[in-house]
């Protein structure tokens, strides 16, 4: 294998890709294995450029065994209201991520639900003010949403660091090393449109009957809005992916905006492309049962004529409705398969690299079989779904390293692994981020 001479970050040639829900998966946990601006000084003596090893990460979990967990966390969670719910969520990611190995090795999830119900109970705090405000009045809500706004990086950078405080390889924790300055300049830009937005409307005096210009301006924000999209996202992902680490390693990404515009360009290539041919089946199915449609506003009395309508009525609905899940279920895939591919592949440094090979077709297959099964069962297959997702996902991405780990856990260990124990004991509290 031909490393990269500068670093040992995955070059332009590397293949583009998702990551958002894998937290439950125990990726997020998986990426803090890295660190990327060291100075010579600070780099681990285990470094070897002439090491090249493969870490495989894998999933061993099961549908059937996630299925009892499952169920018990949604009785339990209904019977006492939504109290038991971060109780619930621990349980899941202690069994997500004890059953994924990297190299080898589980992961170990050790967060505190005492700690995450507090956390909880200030979003939905800050729910029940930010829906009373609006309710009162548009200057009302206006206000909530800016105070909402305020306090949403910093509990966003809290979050992620009681997950990776509560994560651990090895014995050692994770840790994330983001500012509190940092989520504020990753996640204000994020509110900015929705804060334009709110000023126009509450420069309407009479939103009934909105002046001429009203239109031109909601118009204009909302287009802004969807050509700063990738940048946002880009901006958001950098700011997690920098400052995840383990050990004496740090991580980063090094995609710029460009990669976001491109991958989001032929997403929504995708998308369109996915709607011209559901828009084609729709045209199909109307021209197939026109003859129906037409015998339905003929006969809307009783009759064989008013029965056929009705029929074929109801089917242009299903057709309409399934036409649309597929339009979903194709461009979704794609877009998370390339997402995860350009996101983790990207992430690493001069020591460790991930690469993810998440591949389109497998992703569309699984996606399918899921929904289709999801149907019949009315649900019940959610968690052998979930379980068939996460190890599809987790197995596409391995880890390519030229540190010696034992060396590099052995070393943290004799250091001392207490900033991740304090930085989630005294500042963690997770809030679902």
């Amino acid at each position: 294998m031909t490393l990269p001479q500068e670093g040992f970050i995955a070059s332009d040639g590397d293949q583009p890709a998702q990551i958002a829900s894998i937290d439950s998966a125990g990726l997020n946990g998986v990426v803090s294995t890295l660190d990327t601006t060291l100075p010579p000084s600070a780099t681990p003596s285990s470094f070897d450029s002439t090491l090249t090893e493969r870490l495989p990460i894998r999933f061993t979990g099961s549908g059937s065994e996630y299925f009892r967990i499952w169920i018990v966390n949604l009785l339990l969670t209904l019977v006492t209201l939504g109290l038991y719910f971060p109780w619930a969520k621990v349980r899941r990611l202690r069994y997500f991520h004890g059953n994924t190995l990297v190299a080898g090795h589980p992961l170990g999830f050790h967060g505190d639900p005492k700690k995450m119900l507090r956390g909880y109970l200030l979003v939905a705090l800050l729910g029940v003010l930010y829906t009373a405000a609006g309710s009162f009045s548009p200057a009302a809500g206006l206000l909530a949403f800016v105070i909402v706004a305020l306090l949403w990086p910093a509990l966003f950078k809290s979050s992620l660091q009681f997950r990776m405080a509560n994560t651990s390889w090895r014995g050692l924790r994770f840790r994330f090393k983001g500012s509190t300055g940092g989520a504020y300049r990753a996640l204000l830009p994020l509110f900015a449109p929705s804060a334009v937005l709110a000023a126009v409307l509450a420069a309407v005096p009479d939103q009934a009957h909105p002046p001429g210009w009203f239109g031109a301006a909601f118009g204009g924000v909302m287009g802004l809005t969807l050509l700063s999209l990738p940048l946002l996202l880009w901006n958001l992902k950098k700011y997690q992916h920098d400052h995840y680490a383990f050990a004496q390693l740090q991580t980063e990404l090094r995609a710029g905006p460009g990669s976001f515009y491109g991958l989001c360009l032929k997403g929504l290539g995708v998308w369109l492309l996915s709607g011209l041919a559901v828009g084609l089946l729709m045209a199909g199915g109307f021209a197939l049962l026109g003859d129906g449609l037409g015998d339905w506003l003929r006969h809307r009395g009783a009759g064989p004529g008013r029965r056929g309508g009705i029929a074929a009525v109801i089917l242009v609905v299903v057709l309409f409705f399934a036409v649309s899940l597929l339009m979903q279920v194709f461009a979704r895939p794609y877009f998370t398969s390339r997402f995860q591919n350009l996101l983790w592949s990207r992430t690493g440094n001069r020591q460790l690299r991930f690469k993810s090979d998440l591949r389109f077709w497998p992703l569309l297959r699984t996606t399918l079989q899921n929904w289709l099964l999801m149907i019949v069962t009315l649900g019940l297959y959610w968690p052998f779904a979930r379980v068939a997702l996460t190890r599809l996902r987790l197995e596409s991405v391995g880890i390519v390293s030229r540190t010696h780990l034992d060396a590099l856990v052995a070393q943290a260990g004799l250091e001392g692994d207490a900033a991740g124990d304090a930085a989630g004991d005294f500042f963690g509290i997770d809030v679902g981020l």
